[in-house]
């Protein structure tokens, strides 16, 4: 009997037969345009190396050729870039895509990744930050996950993320370095928020920057998604008397409605973003912000998807590493 933990992968395969993985995979999946020598290598390497597809449930079932995404914040162009890498990558592949949508919330995100769990897909992309993790190792023992923007650190499922202790980490730095020490951080996120999702890291990593000596108290500002929100939260903190001269906003949605406010009634409050989503370098806002290949970290989770429904084992944690774009929306403080 082999023994799972060292089980022949697709990759395997790929080796001994001395083609590609795309190559195993056309062989295993029967798909059209597979040369008769193609499919005798393949056979050959899976007959000598003992190698079984990973998932016994998608035997008994059949292949859908469908793959699930489960998404929840259509709003936020940030997601809407990463869907788009996602999509094209899957363009040029057999697997047609089910859209599962679902509203900001925990309950709301658990029933998406269900229902998709229904249609019988092949696997999911999942951007659900609020889902538990056992739910979604729950989901991920019964068909092949990747998580988008999680943190999370699972056997049981891929993660595509972006370094957001990093990114926050050159934000700060950037404001500090201009002479700033009172920053606020504009966030949708609560105080008890999980250490896991993007947004709850960026918190943390802004509260332990704020301790650092010479900096002002932490000064949280809370909002509802999209730019109305942040612009009135934003109208209403200047009109209360704000002390801060700067603003982390936690991603560029939210950066906008916040610049949009000070350019109205404080000009001079700096105010970086995060994402940098198309926007953000238009002349009119020309917004200081954190930049992620979003195109790039859709792309590269689909592929990770498909490798997982291919037969791959191995969990894989991916983390893409972001930038700091300086433009006009950030400048020195003014003198007291």
């Amino acid at each position: 009997m082999v023994d799972g933990r060292n089980a022949p992968r697709i990759l395997d395969v790929a080796r001994v037969a001395g083609v590609s993985r795309a190559a195993v995979s056309k062989v295993l999946r029967d798909a059209y345009g597979v040369s008769p020598e193609m499919r005798e290598k393949v056979n050959k390497a899976v007959a000598e190396l003992g190698y079984r597809p990973r998932l016994a449930a998608r035997a008994m079932r059949g292949q859908s050729f469908t793959v699930g995404i489960g998404y929840s914040d259509f709003g936020n162009p940030f997601f809407t870039r990463m869907l788009s890498g996602a999509l094209a990558a899957l363009s040029d592949t057999p697997y047609q895509v089910v859209i599962a949508p679902a509203e900001e919330g925990e309950r709301q995100g658990i029933e998406a990744m269900d229902s998709l769990v229904d249609r019988q897909v092949d696997g999911i992309l999942a951007v659900s930050p609020r889902v538990p993790q056992a739910d979604i190792e729950r989901i991920a023992g019964q068909m092949p996950v990747v998580m988008f923007g999680r943190h999370d650190n699972s056997a049981a499922y891929d993660a595509v993320v972006g370094d957001d202790a990093r990114g926050t980490a050159a934000a700060l730095q950037h404001l500090a370095d201009l002479g700033h020490q009172r920053i606020a951080h504009l966030t949708v996120v609560a105080a008890d928020t999980r250490g896991d999702t993007a947004h709850g890291i960026r918190l943390r990593e802004y509260r332990r920057f704020m301790d650092r000596p010479g900096m002002a108290q932490p000064q949280v500002i809370r909002t509802n998604e999209g730019q109305d929100a942040a612009y009135e939260v934003m109208v209403e903190a200047i009109g209360a008397g704000a002390d801060f001269t700067a603003v982390f906003a936690a991603h560029d949605d939210l950066a906008i409605g916040a610049l949009t406010a000070v350019r109205e009634l404080r000009p001079d409050i700096s105010v970086v973003g995060y994402d940098d989503i198309p926007i953000a370098r238009n002349p009119a806002f020309g917004l200081t912000t954190v930049h992620q290949p979003g195109v790039e970290m859709g792309a590269r989770a689909a592929a990770l998807l498909l490798e997982r429904v291919e037969g791959r084992d191995e969990a894989v944690h991916e983390m893409f590493s972001p930038e700091l774009r300086v433009r006009r929306s950030s400048f020195p403080p003014a003198l007291p």
